[in-house]
């Protein structure tokens, strides 16, 4: 393929990336509700699928490379192999098995989805960097900001969807698009850490020049209006490098499932995963760390220490939770409440590794007069004891900051609340139900259908059609979950999902996870048995 023509390729895709990813996660959400309400999961297996009728074509598209005909309409079925013009009137879907076919599926999304990307990050550049306006508003340094090394993640883009489109053109049989994948990723990918690292300084700079320049804020406004945006937020533009990075995780991931077991294309997969696993943890990683420093440095100054001072501020310690809870007044075994004050507030500090435990005094100052290292922390669940101690449970201190075991009776504003705080507190008590890395043959399960954002340290983020584990809940509405594709565990709305009832389909989610994973089973289970943080 010429440059000529690839650049042609690209100005005729129909789909924008934002466009893309939101249809491919709702389709992927209906498939799973489909299979879920059948006796026998394989009877809505993606692979039996009838093909639509394609759109009549002329005979200068059906020379075309396949991603026009099948991008070019942004309203019609997008990302089936085996609906593309030149694949059906070949009449190999009548050679190749139901396995190979889904197979090819699997791929042929991994390419066209990055020319959708590449389509999307072409117009970040184009039509919002490169406009004068916008050029004349912004100091170079608030655009460096801004758009970061978007430049380089393009041109890596562009190398990346040259190679795939390279090998699709090879055969009108996919061979393997792995192994490119692998060598992009060990070669090239590197430059996504930089410009995910960059995200908090970026959402920092965009609000403040919304609300510091007028003129920023209008021309944004126009530029957002254009019809090539489609309704498309800027923000959703510069969003879409992480975005796009760890759904490249997944779509590997999906390949894997569906190629044969100890066979060369298996062997390249799981090597391509296990990079782009590196590179997307690198990625969480970088956007983690600023905002850890900058909690940290506040929280050391808020605290003011009746005992023995402990240094907060660790580049290896971070914040877990926080947050007030009530503490019986007298000792443990005095368990008969008639009002409420025999509680007080207190306040506590969990960190991946220390507890400190405050009291809050004037000045929005808190007074530290106890700690100990979380892993000499132990909870205990009192028994129902009527409405006085509802959520109540009690925290052992196996050695404190006076060198010396210490308990204390706390109470939490809901069920919710007091579970949240006993799984942050001792992340290695069992929950009601077993984890990802048990290898049960059967756990609840539920999958995302609206996505959400972690508003505390100890929930988490949820993206459309993630899967996960049901660990706990409550009886007021939160899951505590653990996501299959990379074990991150985390409390979420039980409103932001569906439960699988079909324990077929489970299993199934089960036994592909283990097999995306058994590269390194140790490590695995190391990663399901840590805490998210």
């Amino acid at each position: 393929m010429t440059a000529d023509s690839w650049r042609n390729l690209i100005e005729h895709i129909g789909l924008l990336y934002q466009e893309y990813r939101d249809k491919s996660t709702r389709e992927e959400i209906e498939t799973r509700r489909l299979q879920d309400s059948q006796t026998d999961p394989e009877e809505t297996s993606p692979r039996e699928e009838t093909p639509s009728e394609a759109e009549p074509t002329s005979t200068a598209e059906n020379k075309a490379p396949p991603q026009i005909s099948l991008l070019r309409n942004s309203n019609s079925r997008f990302n089936l192999w085996q609906d593309l013009p030149e694949i059906r009137s070949s009449g190999v879907l009548s050679v190749l098995q139901p396995d190979e076919i889904n197979l090819q599926e699997a791929m042929f999304e991994l390419v066209t989805s990055e020319a959708s990307y590449y389509k999307s990050l072409n117009l970040l550049v184009s039509h919002f960097m490169e406009n004068e306006r916008l050029k004349k508003i912004l100091h170079p340094s608030e655009a460096h900001i801004l758009f970061s090394n978007v430049l380089d993640v393009m041109a890596v883009s562009e190398r990346f969807l040259l190679d795939l489109e390279q090998r699709v053109e090879e055969n009108i049989v996919i061979s393997d698009v792995c192994d490119i994948v692998y060598q992009h990723t060990v070669n090239h990918f590197s430059v996504y850490i930089t410009y995910v690292s960059n995200q908090t300084y970026q959402e920092r700079a965009y609000k403040q020049l919304l609300q510091d320049k007028p003129a920023f804020r209008e021309v944004i406004s126009q530029l957002e209006l254009d019809p090539k945006c489609k309704g498309l937020s800027f923000s959703s533009f510069l969003i879409l490098p992480f975005q796009r990075i760890t759904r490249l995780k997944l779509l590997v991931q999906n390949i894997l499932k569906k190629v044969e077991e100890k066979s060369d294309r298996e062997s390249t997969a799981l090597d391509a995963h296990k990079e782009l696993e590196t590179v997307v943890k690198a990625c969480n990683e970088g956007v983690r760390k600023m905002s850890r420093t900058e909690q940290m440095i506040s929280i050391q100054k808020k605290l003011e220490f009746k005992i023995k001072s402990v240094p907060i501020i660790s580049h290896s310690r971070w914040l877990l939770k926080q947050g007030e809870l009530q503490q019986m007044n007298g000792p443990k075994t005095s368990r008969t409440l008639r009002t409420k004050k025999l509680f007080r507030e207190i306040y506590l500090y969990l960190f991946n590794d220390l507890l400190v435990i405050c009291r809050q005094i004037p000045g929005d100052k808190y007074q530290v007069f106890d700690s100990a290292p979380r892993g000499l922390l132990r909870v205990e669940e009192l028994e129902d004891q009527g409405q006085s101690l509802a959520n109540v449970f009690i925290l052992r201190l196996l050695e404190n900051a006076d060198d010396r075991e210490a308990s204390y009776m706390l109470k939490a504003s809901s069920q919710s609340e007091m579970k949240r705080w006993m799984i942050s507190l001792a992340p290695n008590r069992r929950t009601k139900f077993v984890s990802f890395t048990s290898r049960l043959v059967d756990c609840p399960q539920i999958q995302c259908v609206h996505p959400y954002v972690a508003q505390q340290p100890d929930e988490l983020s949820l993206e459309l059609a993630d899967v996960l584990n049901i660990l706990d809940k409550t009886d007021d509405g939160w899951i505590f979950g653990e996501r299959l594709h990379d074990q991150e565990r985390g409390w979420f709305p039980s409103s932001m999902g569906e439960e699988i009832l079909n324990p077929k389909i489970r299993a199934q989610n089960l036994k592909e996870c283990f097999r995306v994973h058994k590269s390194d089973d140790s490590q695995r289970r190391k990663l399901g048995s840590r805490n998210r943080q």
